[in-house]
């Protein structure tokens, strides 16, 4: 299992380091260059994946916790607490961005070209629904997590080394998962639906190129490789979700975790907000130039 660890600390720090690159650079263009209307989501997106990594995966977040001697069951309510809040973010934004890519490409004629404007205009209201909803419905996780004691006496879950889910009522337990899964089953509803409309159009106007021009004469729109990454994330993403999800139902079901089968969760729930910054960073044109400028002035 330790070399399990070892993986879990080299994703980790992966994934902090990537995700932080991104977010200097999208504060760096927020403040100080003309924006483009996804970055605001992006950038939301690469904070929440940061406190998710941090949090997500019971490592560096867990750690510190125990360097200052925080109490056990005030440490688990808050990590566990957080990286729900986290986890519902993550897919709210990511979801957001999907929605509004679509927007952003749909064409003049269609019924999406009038929500262009709308959605610039109550961007910031749409962030604060978001976060309002999400730190309200994960308060559940402040009543049924605590700290570790004994699971013949106390029927608790052991989820974490010093960490279990309480046991609670049949019914509280139904309504909760019936409610967070309609949550997330409408979110990716709605991510899979938009992809499938971006797809078509792209593919649309693919055909309309090649009947106006030549081939030669084609080059890739920064709007078509922004679309093509955000399709890219959202798969990902989906599989991703979707792993989690099996895990979580079938391990809350028979009310056990399995040591190995909680590793892989653990790897599972940081993998996206890992390999995200690495494919926004590898398909943004404006990181590159900026990269390879710092590079040059270094040198």
């Amino acid at each position: 299992m330790s070399s399990f660890k070892n993986v879990l600390y080299f994703q980790a720090g992966l994934g902090v380091l990537a995700n932080m690159v991104l977010l200097l650079f999208y504060i760096f263009i927020i403040l100080g260059h003309r924006p483009k209307p996804t970055d605001l989501i992006s950038c939301q997106l690469t904070f929440v994946h940061i406190i998710m990594v941090l949090t997500g995966g019971d490592i560096l977040l867990t750690d510190l916790f125990e360097l200052l001697n925080i109490e056990n069951d005030l440490k688990c309510k808050t990590i566990f607490y957080i990286s729900r809040v986290m986890r519902g973010l993550s897919i709210c934004t990511t979801c957001l961005l999907s929605v509004f890519q679509a927007v952003t490409i749909s064409p003049s004629t269609s019924f999406l070209a009038k929500f262009k404007q709308k959605l610039k205009k109550y961007m910031v209201c749409v962030f604060l629904c978001i976060w309002s909803f999400n730190l309200a419905f994960s308060t559940n996780r402040i009543f049924y997590v605590g700290g570790f004691t004994n699971v013949s006496e106390t029927n608790q879950m052991q989820v974490t080394k010093s960490c279990s889910l309480l046991p609670m009522n049949i019914i509280i337990r139904g309504l909760i998962f019936t409610i967070s899964t309609s949550r997330d089953v409408f979110l990716v509803g709605v991510m899979l639906t938009t992809s499938v409309y971006m797809v078509i159009t792209m593919f649309r106007y693919h055909r309309q190129c090649k009947y106006l021009y030549s081939i030669s004469h084609l080059r890739e729109s920064p709007e078509k490789r922004a679309t093509q990454t955000i399709l890219l994330l959202v798969s990902f993403f989906v599989v991703m979700y979707w792993v989690d999800f099996i895990i979580s139902f079938t391990s809350d079901m028979i009310w056990m975790y399995d040591p190995l089968i909680l590793t892989v969760q653990k790897f599972m729930m940081n993998a996206y907000p890992t390999i995200t910054p690495l494919v926004q960073i590898s398909s943004d044109n404006r990181i590159i130039i900026m990269l390879k400028n710092l590079q040059s002035k270094h040198q």
